[in-house]
């Protein structure tokens, strides 16, 4: 166990330190003698995205500084190995390394951010859950090389596969009960083990389409982690980091290296964990935190590598045992000189995709962004870009569907459009997932249990301009297994084109098949019927905003409270 609280403070010889060495020393001769720790660096970074090139507008900000791009993040790596000992310096990260990523990672399966994070020394990873979008074989070719079995090599080189080790305790092939990877590792320094275990949440089945997670099962984080702590232990291994694809939130007062009021699943989780455990690398909530939870260190590098997590462990080198623990969360700034090998490697995958990227199919008058309005309180509110797009999609199955409305989900809401002309690139930043759109018949009554699962899942369906409802913040909320039993949407409030829902009549709406399928907690939306698959959400946003522009960004109106709208 580490030193709670420590924040590189330098430490003295405390009880613990006592138990580890035995007597404490009474002589210069004596002390001399002890053995010296070992001190070990961890550099940590979470949902990457394959942000190989500086993410732009707020995406590309933390901490009141423009941050981020694979070449400033391994000068950046290099320079914090360089300032430790580099032997002792084990490079780490949280899952999300690949999916929702810029066109040009996703354009070749995510292999150029794989082979940029191993030219940039990462040693291990854990899954996340989006390193299942594309199901668990592709996840293993991304670990273990060869080409897609589709695409082929793309860019016309043979694809090696990771230069480091992805960990996946909690996932489970359901058909043996083994791990489908590696559940941890174990990497010695100066003789010292130090133990890996990595996994993604246990709810990646909820937010992962279906045919992403096929034939696994996932396990609970923290009986999953104290499993293989027990396991480490018995292999001689006494420091233990586990590798979390899950997360938290500190409040908004809260700095990078703060962590304060916080909340969320790693409270929970980090709390159940056996005292073995020292080190909670974490991630999956986008959010930057530095913190002592229940006597572990528990962190998160915020996204898109605008952060590195620098960990400082001393472990004694008699018990392996974690003296103490520190941890900052460094900004990753674009005032260090790019790595040319990185350069390299971004310059050749844009000559391979060519002139698309940078075909205009649209434009803006304004910046429209995908930050969520408050509503009574929370971030619960509609978002001009998230409105935009469900415009977009019901513009794309109105007449070939009979449509009257769509909804889009705000995970698929990847990042901001700036003012002006729109590329194809820019386009798929947004919505990088190549959903198909689906529209499916549902009864007013189901309609408005949709609406009330909304306020069970925590997320806001951004509806299209079509769509009007009212929201009464002192209703009662629904359960996951009743969510129709929820009266926060006022009865009678929702309209569809001006007119008001019929909870016994039937109308087409149109979602993408993530949805469709009951992604991110929506199940009631398995119950609709005569379901017509159509075309990839983005070729529907592409059209739209072709077709539209200059597009301005929606007004926020669609979703209003009783406080706005009495009752009458």
């Amino acid at each position: 166990m580490f030193i709670p609280g420590m924040r590189r403070a330098a430490v003295g010889l405390t009880a613990l330190a006592v138990a580890a060495f035995g007597a404490v020393a009474t002589s210069p001769e004596q002390a001399d003698a002890r053995p010296k720790p070992v001190d070990v660096t961890l550099l940590a970074l979470n949902d990457f995205h394959g942000n190989l090139e500086p993410p732009s507008g707020s995406s590309g900000t933390i901490a009141g500084q423009t941050a981020g791009g694979v070449e400033f993040l391994a000068t950046h790596l290099a320079e914090l190995r360089a300032a430790a000992k580099k032997k002792n310096t084990i490079t780490v990260a949280a899952g999300d390394l690949i999916g929702a990523s810029p066109l040009l990672s996703a354009a070749f399966h995510d292999e150029p951010t794989i082979e940029a994070l191993s030219m940039a020394g990462l040693d291990y990873a854990s899954v996340g859950n989006h390193e299942f979008d594309e199901g668990a074989a592709e996840l293993l070719r991304i670990q273990n090389g060869g080409c897609h079995p589709v695409d082929g090599c793309a860019d016309g080189t043979p694809y090696r596969g990771a230069g480091f080790k992805y960990l996946s305790a909690n996932a489970f092939k359901t058909a043996t009960g083994q791990p489908l990877m590696a559940p941890y590792a174990i990497h010695k320094v100066q003789g010292v083990k130090v133990g890996f275990i990595g996994m993604t949440l246990e709810g990646t089945p909820q937010i992962v389409s279906q045919q992403g997670v096929a034939g696994l099962t996932f396990a609970d984080e923290a009986d999953t982690a104290n499993r293989y702590a027990r396991e480490l232990r018995r292999k001689g291994v006494e420091t233990i980091v586990v590798l979390l694809h899950e997360g938290g939130t500190q409040a908004a007062t809260g700095g990078i290296n703060d962590c304060v009021g916080m909340t969320g699943p790693i409270v929970d989780i980090t709390n159940r964990m056996d005292p073995s455990i020292d080190v909670v690398v974490s991630g999956h909530t986008h959010q930057a935190y530095n913190c002592d939870i229940n006597g572990k260190l528990v962190t998160s590098a915020s996204s898109f590598g605008r952060l590195v997590t620098d960990i400082d462990l001393k472990i004694d080198r008699r018990s392996g045992d974690v003296l103490s623990a520190s941890a900052n969360n460094v900004v990753v700034t674009r005032d260090v000189a790019k790595d040319p090998k990185q350069t390299a490697l971004i310059d050749r995958y844009k000559t391979v995709l060519g002139p698309v990227a940078d075909r205009q199919v649209g434009e803006t008058t304004t910046a429209i962004t995908k930050t969520q309005e408050t509503l009574f309180g929370t971030t619960l509110g509609e978002s001009p870009l998230g409105n935009l797009i469900a415009d977009a999609q019901l513009a794309a199955t109105d007449d070939e569907q009979n449509a009257v409305a769509a909804f889009m989900n705000p995970g698929g809401v990847r990042a901001d459009l700036n003012a002006g002309p729109v590329t194809y690139e820019e386009a798929f930043t947004v919505q990088p997932f190549a959903n198909n759109l689906v529209t499916l018949d549902l009864t007013g009554a189901q309609l408005y249990c949709v609406l009330e699962q909304q306020f069970v899942t925590g997320r806001t369906l951004y509806p299209s301009a079509t769509v009007g409802y009212v929201v009464d913040p002192n209703g009662t909320t629904g359960t996951v297994a009743d969510p129709c039993a929820g009266t926060r949407v006022v009865r009678g409030s929702l309209t569809l084109g001006g007119t008001t829902v019929d909870t016994a009549a039937t109308y087409r709406v149109t979602v993408n098949n993530f949805l469709a399928g009951g992604g991110d907690g929506f199940s009631a939306l398995t119950g609709g019927t005569n379901l017509v698959t159509g075309q990839i959400d983005l070729d529907a946003f592409v059209d739209y905003l072709t077709a539209q522009s200059p597009v301005s960004a929606p007004t926020l109106d669609r979703i209003r409270t009783t406080a706005e709208v009495p009752a009458a």
